[in-house]
C-alpha cells in the first residue's frame, strides 16, 4: 500500500468518530438502557490492504479493535502501532482467547483462512472472513456454521453492499428489465501479484483472477438473479509467468486472464446466460462493469454508478450515482469494494448494535450478505471453471454434500495400477 493512502484515510476516518461521537445519542436505535452501544470487541486477522482499510472503518463506526494477527511479530507490531491496536501477535489463538473480542474478521491468505474460520466459531466467536482455497475447505467452514447457528458467520464479499448493486437487485425485482436474459460482466485492472514471490502467485494456494475477483463476481450474480450455476464453460492463463521482482526458478501459476460461461437458473432453455471476463494486464485504472439485459431493459453498474435503460427510450438514466463515498481513495482497493466495505461495516454496526449482549446480532441489517453455503457454492463454480479450462467442454456444478474420504484420490490410484 501507498504510504500516503492508509494515514489520510485514517485522519478522516477518525474526524468522522468524533463526529459520530458527538450525535449519537440523539438516536435511541444506537443506544441501549445504559447509554451506550453495546458492540462487540474485534479481533482482526491479516495486516495487507484490507485489514489496514477495514480496521479505520470498524473504529469510525463505534467498534474496539482489541487484537491484530499477523503472519509475523515484526508485521502485526508495526500496523498495530500505526492503526492504535493495544494488542498483537503472530500466535492465532492469542487472538480467538482474547477475551475482548467477540467479533473475529479473518483478511489472510485463503489456504489459511478455514482454520482460523472453524476454530473460531469452535470456541464462540463472531466471523466475517474471506474465502477460503477449496470446495473442501468450504464444506468445513459450512459444518461449522451450521453447528453453531446462533452465531454470525458471513462471507466477506463487499460488493453486495454496494449501494449500486442494493439498488440494481430492488429493481430487478420489481421488473425494471422484465425478464433477466442475459449478465456480461468486465473486469479490468493491474496485475494482483504482490511485490515479493507469495500466495497470490500461486493457483493451488487461491492466488489468480477468477479466485480473487473471479469469486465475488460469481457471488454477485447469484445474489442479483436469484439463481445458482448449474453449467460452466471457461478459459483462463497466465500471460505473465515472471518479471522483475519473481524470477529465477520460481514462475506465477496464478491465472491473470479469465473468460468464462455460466449457464444460471432453469436447465432447460430458459434460465440466464452470463459472460464473465477478467483481465488483469492492464496497467491505470480499475474498471468494473456489470450489465444485466432483460425482456424489457438493462440495467449497467459503472464502477459505484447505476444506470437503466428501457426498451424504446432514447438513452440510459442515471438511477443512482456512487456519491456515499467522500473520503479519499486507497490506491490498491478499487473504489466498488471501498464503498461496499464501508456499507458493510455500517450493517454490521446495525446488526449489533440493538442487543445488550456483545455476542447476540440482528439478522436483518446483514441479510444481503453471503453465507458459508454461499462460499461452498461459490467455490464450486471456481474449481469447475478451472476444470472446464484444463478439459476444455462444459462442466456441470455440483456441489458438496459430505465431506470427501482424504484417501479416495490414493485408492483410485491403486485400483487403475491393478487394472
Amino acid at each position: 500500500m501507498s504510504h500516503w493512502a492508509v494515514p489520510r484515510l485514517n485522519i478522516y476516518l477518525r474526524m468522522l468518530t468524533w463526529q459520530k461521537k458527538s450525535y449519537v445519542c440523539e438516536d435511541a436505535s444506537e443506544v441501549t438502557l445504559s447509554g451506550i452501544a453495546m458492540l462487540p470487541g474485534v479481533g482482526v486477522f491479516g495486516t495487507g490492504t484490507t485489514a489496514r482499510v477495514l480496521v479505520p472503518l470498524l473504529q469510525a463506526e463505534g467498534f474496539e479493535v482489541h487484537a491484530l494477527w499477523g503472519r509475523s511479530e515484526e508485521e502485526a507490531c508495526g500496523l498495530a502501532k500505526e492503526l492504535g491496536i493495544p494488542f498483537h501477535t503472530s500466535q492465532s489463538d492469542d487472538v480467538l482467547l482474547h477475551q475482548d473480542v467477540d467479533l473475529v474478521c479473518i483478511y489472510i491468505p485463503p489456504s489459511m483462512t478455514k482454520q482460523i474460520a472453524v476454530k473460531a466459531l469452535g470456541i464462540g466467536k463472531n466471523v466475517v472472513c474471506e474465502k477460503a482455497a477449496t470446495a473442501v475447505d468450504s464444506f468445513k467452514m459450512v459444518t461449522a456454521a451450521r453447528y453453531y447457528p446462533q452465531l454470525l458467520s458471513i462471507m466477506g464479499n463487499t460488493l453486495r453492499f454496494l449501494p449500486a448493486f442494493v439498488e440494481m437487485r430492488q429493481r430487478l425485482l420489481d421488473g425494471y428489465v422484465g425478464e433477466i436474459q442475459v449478465c456480461d460482466v468486465r473486469v479490468y485492472g493491474p496485475s494482483l501479484l504482490d511485490q515479493s514471490y507469495g500466495w497470490t502467485c500461486e493457483d493451488l494456494m487461491g492466488g489468480g483472477g477468477l479466485h480473487t475477483v473471479g469469486s465475488a463476481i460469481i457471488d454477485l450474480l447469484s445474489y442479483l438473479t436469484s439463481t445458482r450455476a448449474h453449467r460452466v464453460h471457461g478459459l483462463t492463463r497466465t500471460f505473465v509467468q515472471q518479471n522483475g521482482l519473481i524470477r529465477g526458478i520460481r514462475r506465477v501459476t496464478s491465472d491473470d486472464f479469465c473468460f468464462f460461461q455460466l449457464l444460471m437458473g432453469s436447465t432447460g432453455s430458459g434460465g440466464v446466460c452470463c459472460t464473465v471476463t477478467l483481465n488483469f494486464n492492464m496497467p491505470g485504472s480499475f474498471v468494473q462493469e456489470v450489465m444485466v439485459v432483460g425482456s424489457t431493459g438493462r440495467l449497467v453498474a459503472r464502477g459505484t454508478d447505476l444506470y437503466g435503460q428501457r426498451n424504446g427510450s432514447n438513452g440510459e438514466e442515471l438511477l443512482l450515482g456512487g456519491n456515499g463515498w467522500l473520503g479519499p481513495e486507497v490506491k490498491e482497493m478499487p473504489l466498488p469494494h471501498l464503498h461496499g466495505l464501508s456499507s458493510m461495516v455500517k450493517a454490521l454496526r446495525q446488526s449489533f448494535q440493538a442487543h445488550e449482549e456483545r455476542r447476540s446480532w440482528d439478522q436483518r441489517p446483514v441479510a444481503m450478505a453471503s453465507t458459508f453455503e454461499d462460499g461452498l457454492y461459490v467455490q464450486t463454480v471456481v474449481e469447475a471453471v478451472k476444470k472446464s479450462s484444463s478439459t476444455g467442454e462444459w462442466v456441470s456444478v455440483e456441489i458438496m454434500s459430505k465431506e470427501p474420504d482424504p484417501n479416495q484420490n490414493l485408492c483410485e490410484a491403486l485400483q487403475r495400477n491393478k487394472n
